[in-house]
């Protein structure tokens, strides 16, 4: 077993952990702690983050923090889960500069609100007639045909 994976375990010990491989580890976590374990990957363990993945599923939304341990070649992934009633989690660009723009595209995307993010404006979308609460990458989302429209 990693040695990170050994103390992230005593620290966070109501993580449940998935091996997908021994180098693809799937860390879930309440919501709560995201922080806390995200600070602990990087700060105390040295990963730097690869990249966040938003996913809307049937059951709520998953957000996803893949973070690589360089040295061993193994990526550690936090996945947090979210009801869809309640899609929002602490941001992690208010200390993370490195997840602003991901968590900006999710919010924007998927709807999730980043609380304490420094600027949540949007990336992708026209801002001159977007609509508000469209969010195109929700299983919801209406898919309309926008060259007919005009």
């Amino acid at each position: 077993m990693s040695e990170s994976l050994e103390l992230f375990r005593q620290r966070f010990p109501e993580t449940q952990v998935f091996v997908k491989n021994p180098r693809r580890l799937y860390l879930t976590i309440p919501r709560g702690k995201i922080t806390a374990a995200a600070k602990f990957l990087h700060q105390e363990r040295g990963m730097r983050l690869s990249i966040c993945t938003g996913i809307d599923t049937r059951e709520g939304f998953e957000i996803l923090y893949h973070f690589s341990e360089d040295k061993t070649g193994i990526l550690f992934t936090l996945k947090v889960f979210l009801p869809k009633d309640n899609p929002q989690i602490e941001s992690q660009g208010a200390w993370f500069p490195a997840a602003q723009w991901i968590e900006r595209e999710m919010n924007e995307l998927l709807g999730i609100n980043f609380i304490g993010h420094p600027n949540l404006a949007p990336l992708l979308t026209p801002d001159h007639d977007w609509e508000p609460d469209r969010y195109p990458l929700r299983r919801d989302y209406e898919r309309r045909n926008e060259a007919h429209e005009r």
